[in-house]
């Protein structure tokens, strides 16, 4: 069974595109995710070689695509390690692909089942209500002592890097969740 949530695309066929997957055989995902920084400086790196830095506009323009791409890797690659359920034993993966004028990042894991209905929730929240208001509550319960966790990474893509996001739901007893954010550039 297949949900969507938000403009969900699929990936399309792509010259430029880069996935890492992470097993969960040897050291369990929910250790690895404090190693998350590694891989989103890795892929922040490696995808500003496709934009040359010539003049201060061109370095400017390479900066921000670099710290862009590497707070929204970061976030998905702890969101997808965090969340993974674990007696799934599925991998997790973190594909970007480039287009002419924008990133798509696919961030994948299996998902609890009983996670489902809570996750679905406060994805329609986020598809329906204002996130700069979202935000702000958000930092309000934080300041508060009245969450656990942030909460505010996909918050943050949106508001600050004018990311779009969606999702797709599939499986019946391995339940996968695909986080797709697309970046202009």
């Amino acid at each position: 069974m297949e949900q969507l949530f938000g403009p969900f695309v699929e990936e399309e066929a792509c010259q430029e595109y880069l996935v890492v997957r992470f097993l969960p055989n040897s050291i369990p995902l929910q250790q690895r995710w404090r190693n998350t920084g590694l891989s989103a400086d890795f892929l922040a790196e490696y995808w500003t070689t496709f934009f040359p830095a010539y003049d201060i506009p061109s370095r400017n323009r390479q900066r921000e695509i670099r710290g862009a791409i590497n707070y929204i890797a970061n976030e998905l690659l702890e969101n997808v390690m965090k969340f993974s359920y674990q007696p799934a034993n599925q991998p997790v993966s973190l594909g970007l692909y480039l287009y002419q004028d924008e990133f798509k990042f696919y961030a994948s894991n299996a998902i609890d089942p009983a996670a489902v209905a809570d996750f679905q929730r406060r994805i329609q929240t986020l598809l329906t209500e204002d996130t700069q208001e979202l935000y702000l509550q958000q930092v309000e319960r934080n300041a508060a002592g009245d969450s656990a966790g942030s909460h505010l990474g996909l918050l943050t893509m949106i508001n600050d890097y004018g990311a779009n996001l969606a999702w797709k739901f599939e499986g019946v007893e391995i339940i996968m969740v695909t986080t797709m954010v697309q970046l202009a550039v």
